[in-house]
């Protein structure tokens, strides 16, 4: 679209227009002028957003059913939005991961904090997976796939649409292939000397967690020689790397099966196969009986879904991360290490770290935090939007 055929929506006069003149992200529904000329404009349009005195702000893309009802796009009214504009900013976010990696192995987008509001773009290689988590990518996504390709060079891109946040946006659950050909095994994923089995098309979101990288590394280096339990482990993210780094064995524990067998799987190809066991169940019901069978590990750590998704969800999330740390804390061996993560963005650090503290000390036990960890760096955080850094790792030394 060029700028003159762009609809135009503006603030009311009371809300933020400083905020987003500094680089806010979105626009709620209760901030725009509604009527039924804005009500009506298509999911996925691109518009130009006017402060409450006509004054243009920014191009944004619009979804009215959508709680955000505009996402900042381009702060310049006459810039063209196509697929030239895509590419240059997938060569901006390709330029920052070929400086952190030398595999082709990341999250290449973040959404807003790459400058594609609702967009993740997850790199396993030669393939690449799309979370178009905003109506303008869906509308735009055979743009969004080719320039994906231009700039890249990937041979397949698969488009997965699960998950809360298109469900929030009243977007549709239809996965697609966008180019060329879905892989027809896992694909494997070198990370932190390990080996994962990433299922880019039945797996949870595009097969991988990357965000986890750093701190996976972390726990490798108290893991060495270490006896290991890994709570809610998907394909064995921390197991996998604690034995890549010397771990003596570990226990992966997920109520999963397919995501187990990837984790033996991608133990299998990692050479460490004999030192990894594995237990499908419910990670509360598991640690329970572990605790029952006073079992010991030298290093558990647990990384949960998200059990405070938001607001609304932010008091029993944080009870749920307190009950964790306190069956977690009883299996730690004495000058052990409990590693406890939150994916919860509703649930800061603070309130996160004060439940984890709660539980532990409510277990009878008693630790210092040795580290505190965030996502990886292909995992950049939009200052202005604190749901971008929503990954927290607590490292206790009990």
């Amino acid at each position: 679209m060029t700028p003159s055929s762009f609809p135009v929506i503006r603030l009311k006069p009371k809300a933020n227009a400083r905020a987003i003149r500094h680089g806010a992200p979105w626009v709620y529904d209760n901030e725009i002028v509604t009527d039924r000329r804005t009500k009506n404009i298509a999911a996925g349009t691109i518009a130009i957003l006017e402060d409450a005195d006509r004054a243009p702000l920014a191009l944004v893309a619009v979804n009215p059913n959508s709680r955000i009802f505009a996402r900042v796009l381009e702060r310049d009214t006459g810039a063209v939005i196509d697929r030239a504009w895509l590419a240059t900013r997938l060569e901006h976010a390709l330029a920052l991961r070929e400086r952190l990696f030398d595999t082709p192995f990341y999250r290449l987008v973040h959404a807003e904090a790459d400058g594609l509001p609702g967009v993740v773009i997850d790199r396993f290689g030669d393939a690449a997976v799309i979370q178009p988590n905003a109506a303008w990518a869906d509308v735009m996504i055979d743009d969004l796939a080719q320039a994906l390709a231009d700039v890249t060079g990937v041979t397949t891109i698969l488009k997965n649409a699960s998950g809360r946040a298109r469900t929030l946006e009243g977007l549709d659950e239809d996965a697609a292939i966008l180019l060329g050909a879905a892989p027809e095994a896992p694909v494997q994923v070198p990370m932190n000397g390990a080996t994962y089995m990433a299922d880019l098309t039945g797996g949870q979101k595009t097969g991988l967690f990357f965000d986890q990288r750093p701190n996976h590394a972390f726990a490798a280096r108290l893991a060495q020689g270490a006896r290991v339990l890994d709570v809610f482990s998907h394909v064995g993210g921390f197991a996998l790397a604690c034995l890549a780094g010397g771990a003596q064995s570990a226990l992966a524990v997920d109520g999963s099966d397919p995501a187990l067998q990837l984790a033996r799987a991608g133990a299998q190809a990692g050479g460490v196969a004999e030192r990894l066991d594995t237990r499908r169940g419910d990670a509360f019901d598991v640690l329970s009986a572990l605790g029952d069978e006073g079992a010991q590990f030298d290093v558990v750590i647990c990384d949960p879904p998200a059990f405070a998704p938001s607001k609304q969800a932010l008091d029993a999330g944080l009870r749920a991360y307190e009950r964790v740390a306190r069956l977690a804390a009883p299996l730690v061996a004495p000058g052990g290490y409990l590693g406890l993560c939150s994916c919860s963005h509703a649930a800061d650090l603070g309130k996160f770290r004060t439940a984890c503290t709660r539980g532990i000390g409510r277990a009878g036990r008693a630790g210092q935090i040795i580290h505190t960890g965030f996502a990886g760096a292909d995992h950049p955080l939009m200052p202005q939007l604190a749901e971008s850094g929503y990954l927290k790792a607590l490292f206790y030394r009990l």
